[in-house]
């Protein structure tokens, strides 16, 4: 399955998939170890995807004008 065209949402549809496979033992052995391989690439694919986004939330967070509660830039403490 190529990855550089995969949504994650597509990723998570097939990893459920897969899982649904071999919990169902409808697999052979083999089957089941290609499976499993494949399951293992699109956890880490999705987790990756995963990590982007909250790099680009934190980014876009960390831009804006957000008063932090806890101390804002007057010193004034809001606890």
């Amino acid at each position: 399955m190529e990855k550089e065209n995969l949504s994650y949402e597509d990723a998570m549809k097939r990893l459920d998939e897969i899982i649904t496979i071999l919990e169902n033992n409808k697999a052979t052995l083999d089957e089941s170890i290609k499976l499993y391989q494949e399951g293992v690439e699109l956890a880490a694919y999705c987790d990756s995807q995963l990590k982007n986004v909250e790099d680009r939330v934190a980014k876009i967070f960390n831009g804006t004008a957000f008063v932090d509660m806890e101390d804002d830039q007057n010193g004034n403490n809001y606890e």
